[in-house]
């Protein structure tokens, strides 16, 4: 329990981490594509409304320093845009007619691109419906004219690798912090969750302590009450202690059983015939259940093997049927039924049950939960059967899920047939 709590805590953090890790660096990243995108449309801009050309913006004043210059006869904010862009910016442009026909281009401020090569770019990016995009390394933007269209094709290059290299940075230190961070949580975890760990400890070792020194006045009690009955003879009284020092029997073997699957016991499973096991366990609950006026089938299939504790399963399929002998509807008909079909084990337990039990069907399997306390009092329950067999398929890798179905409880356990 200890340590499937500690491994729950470590998960959560890194899980937690892990998200808060991809929320930053994607919004990092996406925040840096999107600066540069900007960058080069406001070139693309200034290009299209030059006419296909960057214009020259000459030397600037003393005290006008380049990043300040602004070309205000075009509109523009001119921010990063400086004297030496012209000389640093790659890109050409294509001119197109009305029907989609190329009439020019102009590749004199690029070396990487043949005129052949810008064509078959345009004519990409005419077949497109977008007026901006990406063709290769290259954003493009479409200007209509009366007189047809001009495009203009920027060289994105350089921006494309430090974009790709920021990624890569960015997600390497990123996992570099997360692997980090996770080995800290990890030593820490122990101590992080130690006040939960203590405070179980102490659960436990009560339940231990309790259990063995209220055996001891109920072994008296008993004896006690046997001896009236061989002085006095039997009376409802004495019937009712001794009814009632059972039921405490039962309820104190049932939290140490608990306490003990808690310690994590490490039990020696061993292969054995799932099948000839399930059967004896039933066999008993057959005259339980006539004797309530009640009736039960099986149908087990023959020959499953199956590695476990052969005591645990048997206590598994008891725990189960006592549970549908209790609740079942008066003159039901409760069905056990065990198959295996591609590696895959199912141990089912149905009884009839004309009222659905209230509230959430998975906390059925919490200790001491009972959906009608009521109706529990009268068949004797305590809300801890049903938590045992849950304890019980945790030890054995084993899913167990209450529902219900076909007008009664249904509670399934499915496994690897092993």
């Amino acid at each position: 329990m200890i340590k499937k709590l500690r491994r729950k805590f470590v998960l959560i953090a890194v899980f937690s981490l892990f998200l808060v890790e991809v929320v930053i660096i994607g919004t990092i990243n996406i925040i840096n594509v999107c600066q540069q995108n900007a960058k080069s449309d406001e070139l693309l801009a200034m290009i299209t409304q030059n006419d296909g050309k960057l214009p020259d913006f000459g030397k600037s004043a003393p005290d006008k320093p380049p990043e300040d210059i602004r070309d205000q006869s075009a509109g523009f904010d001119g921010k990063g845009i400086n004297p030496e862009t012209k000389y640093i910016t790659r890109y050409f442009t294509v001119r197109a007619d009305e029907r989609g026909q190329i009439t020019s281009i102009d590749t004199s401020h690029i070396a990487a691109v043949t005129s052949d090569d810008a064509a078959e770019y345009a004519n990409e990016a005419l077949r497109g419906s977008s007026e901006k995009g990406w063709s290769g390394n290259y954003r493009y933007a479409v200007s209509q004219s009366s007189e047809g269209s001009l495009l203009v094709f920027v060289d994105c290059r350089s921006q494309l690798e430090t974009r790709y290299q920021f990624l890569a940075i960015s997600l390497a230190i990123g996992f570099a912090g997360l692997a980090v961070v996770s080995v800290l949580i990890a030593v820490f975890s122990k101590r992080a969750i130690r006040p939960v760990i203590e405070s179980m400890e102490k659960q436990k070792q009560f339940i231990t302590d309790a259990g063995h020194e209220i055996k001891t006045p109920l072994a008296i009690i008993s004896a006690n009450t046997e001896v009236l009955e061989l002085t006095a003879g039997g009376s409802e009284w004495t019937a009712s202690i001794k009814n009632q020092t059972k039921r405490l029997s039962e309820l104190i073997k049932n939290l140490l059983t608990l306490s003990k699957m808690d310690e994590e016991i490490k039990t020696v499973f061993e292969k054995f015939n799932i099948s000839d096991a399930v059967y004896d366990a039933a066999s008993p609950f057959s005259t339980l259940a006539a004797s309530r006026g009640k009736s039960l089938s099986t149908d087990i299939q023959n020959g499953i093997e199956f590695t476990g504790d052969e005591g645990m399963i048997r206590q598994l399929v008891s725990i189960l049927l006592d549970n549908a002998v209790k609740y079942a509807d008066d003159g039901g008909e409760i069905r056990l039924c065990l198959k295996a079909e591609h590696r895959q084990l199912e141990l089912s337990v149905h009884n009839p049950c004309s009222v659905k039990p209230e509230g959430e069907l998975s906390r059925l399997f919490d200790r001491f939960y009972r959906a009608d306390s009521s109706r529990s009092r009268e068949t004797g329950g305590y809300g801890i059967g049903l938590s045992i067999a849950k304890a019980i398929c945790d030890s054995h890798k084993c899913r167990i899920t209450a529902k219900y179905e076909s007008g009664g409880m249904t509670f399934r356990v499915t496994a690897q047939a092993k």
